[in-house]
């Protein structure tokens, strides 16, 4: 217990002379404390008042994300308020720790990846330059497992955007085979409207090295990349993004109920993921927001220039 408090609490009993003598603190210490009990008490309510706010950030029926930590949370509390009434993000770390509101941890994915060492190989395009920039010119992708209650599982197989963190193509089915992978890419040259001139960079999973996946890249005149065999460094941010989205939507749970769920659940994720989940990569921004404003931008220099 606080010592302050321990002889505010017994001081009618014992004195606070006594107490304070017994507890080794000055007396004047312990009444320049009780002077700031309604300041403490003010803070107190303002800390309860941040951290409910907090919650409602964190809330999925409210439109929150329970993996959000206190960087995108403070992102979030300080959307569109101006300096002064910005809360400082080491305030907002000790609120969610006090209260317990920490985001949810993620544990380790489990590897899906079938080496094919008959398969063609690519050069490495990328060497672990995950930097963000202009979109549409690098793309990264992987597939992970979805684990559903009656023992079976989903794939999901994605095509993430290094220049801005979007999930630019994304597909999931009951298979690994090639078609999984090649969906995925076809989605994102929807997105894109081309993919002319991108870079695809994977992993050496015999779907990637596969001849159907090739002809494929060769027909969206996309270049293919892959990382050295072996190494998940090379291809970790597209690990990394597949391996979140899987334990947010479980949060701790050991699969989906049925199919149909884990459908939605991905569809909800993704939306989600490129409209209002904040990235730190690009600022704690969206990845929408990030292309909004690099072609803004693009386009207002291309206007000076001119």
């Amino acid at each position: 217990m606080n010592r302050f408090q321990f002889v505010q609490d017994h001081k009618d009993a014992y004195g606070v002379k006594r107490l304070c003598e017994v507890v080794e603190i000055a007396r004047s210490s312990f009444y320049a404390w009780l002077d700031a009990a309604p300041r403490r008490a003010a803070k107190a309510a303002d800390d309860a008042a941040l951290a409910a706010r907090i919650r409602v950030l964190q809330d999925p029926a409210q439109g929150g994300d329970r993996a959000y930590g206190a960087p995108r949370i403070t992102a979030d509390l300080n959307d569109g308020v101006p300096a002064a009434g910005r809360v400082n993000h080491k305030r907002v770390a000790r609120v969610m720790r006090e209260h317990e509101l920490a985001g949810i941890r993620l544990r380790r994915r489990v590897k899906t990846t079938i080496p094919d060492q008959s398969g063609r190989k690519f050069p490495d395009l990328i060497e672990r330059d995950f930097s963000i920039g202009e979109p549409n010119r690098r793309y990264v992708g992987d597939i992970t497992y979805l684990p559903i209650a009656d023992g079976s599982n989903l794939y999901l197989a994605t095509c993430i955007d290094l220049g801005s963190r979007k999930l630019a193509g994304w597909q999931v089915a009951d298979h690994m085979r090639t078609e999984l992978v090649e969906d995925a890419l076809r989605a994102a040259a929807r997105d894109r409207g081309s993919l002319a001139g991108a870079v695809f960079h994977s992993d050496h999973g015999s779907v990637y090295t596969s001849k159907a996946y090739a002809t494929l890249c060769e027909q969206l005149k996309v270049t293919q990349s892959m990382g050295a065999i072996g190494t998940s460094a090379d291809n970790s941010l597209a690990e990394s993004v597949n391996a979140t989205l899987k334990r947010e939507l479980l949060e701790g749970a050991s699969a989906f109920p049925d199919q149909a769920t884990a459908y939605r659940a991905v569809f909800r994720w993704a939306n989600r993921y490129n409209t209002r989940r904040r990235h730190s990569a690009i600022g704690q921004i969206t990845p929408n927001n990030y292309e909004n404003a690099y072609a803004a931008t693009t386009s207002a220099t291309l206007a000076e220039a001119a």
